[in-house]
């Protein structure tokens, strides 16, 4: 499944769950090896507050990164455990925030304050591994959308194959994709009407 492309452009939290979609042939992980974290990465490039290097890009070494995949899955799973329960109303598992907390503790942000010849200006540094830092930001992202009134308008997508979930922008939004599953049902609907239509 290298062909099959991320769903991103929801909050960070959200499209960090969203590395787990289902296919046909079942779930698929597209963070589970190195070379899936680094494409992520780059997709998320402008959206990690300074955890990968100068520039913006996922070029942190495969040993960095190696580690930094089970630091991620780590909080993935915690953040799919607490969403799923907070866009219901409901308490998120207990060992869901813990995690979420023990993460971003294990790599608190700083304002660094700077001279950079006009002003003082002050931006968000972390001190620890590459992987502790990306699961600290992580973390962060997941702490900001569960404490978001509007987590309780997370949705999951409407196509029966589909376990994506999204932040509607539109009430009627039921699609994590129009694109990718609604023309999928758009066309199956399509389909079964005919085939009813020409078998009466």
């Amino acid at each position: 499944m290298s062909d099959l492309v991320p769903l991103t452009g929801e909050p960070l939290a959200l499209d960090l769950v969203n590395t787990r979609p289902r296919t046909p042939d079942g779930p698929v992980d597209l963070i589970a090896t190195v070379d899936g974290l680094r494409a992520w990465l780059g997709l998320q490039a402008d959206r990690l507050g300074g955890v990968l290097p100068e520039g913006g890009q996922a070029r942190l070494p495969g040993d960095d990164l190696a580690a930094a995949v089970s630091a991620v899955h780590e909080v993935r799973a915690h953040a799919a455990a607490a969403i799923d329960q907070a866009r219901r109303g409901l308490r998120p598992p207990e060992d869901a925030l813990r995690g979420l907390n023990r993460a971003q503790r294990a790599a608190p942000a700083v304002r660094e304050l700077v001279w950079d010849g006009v002003a003082v200006t002050a931006a968000p540094r972390r001190e620890g591994s590459p992987g502790a830092r990306l699961a600290a930001v992580l973390a962060e992202a997941v702490a900001e959308l569960l404490t978001d009134p509007a987590v309780t308008t997370v949705r999951k997508c409407a196509a029966d194959d589909c376990a994506m979930l999204f932040l509607p922008a539109h009430p009627r939004r039921r699609w994590c994709s129009a694109a990718r599953c609604g023309n999928r049902a758009r066309v199956a609907r399509h389909y079964r009407r005919h085939r009813a239509a020409g078998s009466g």
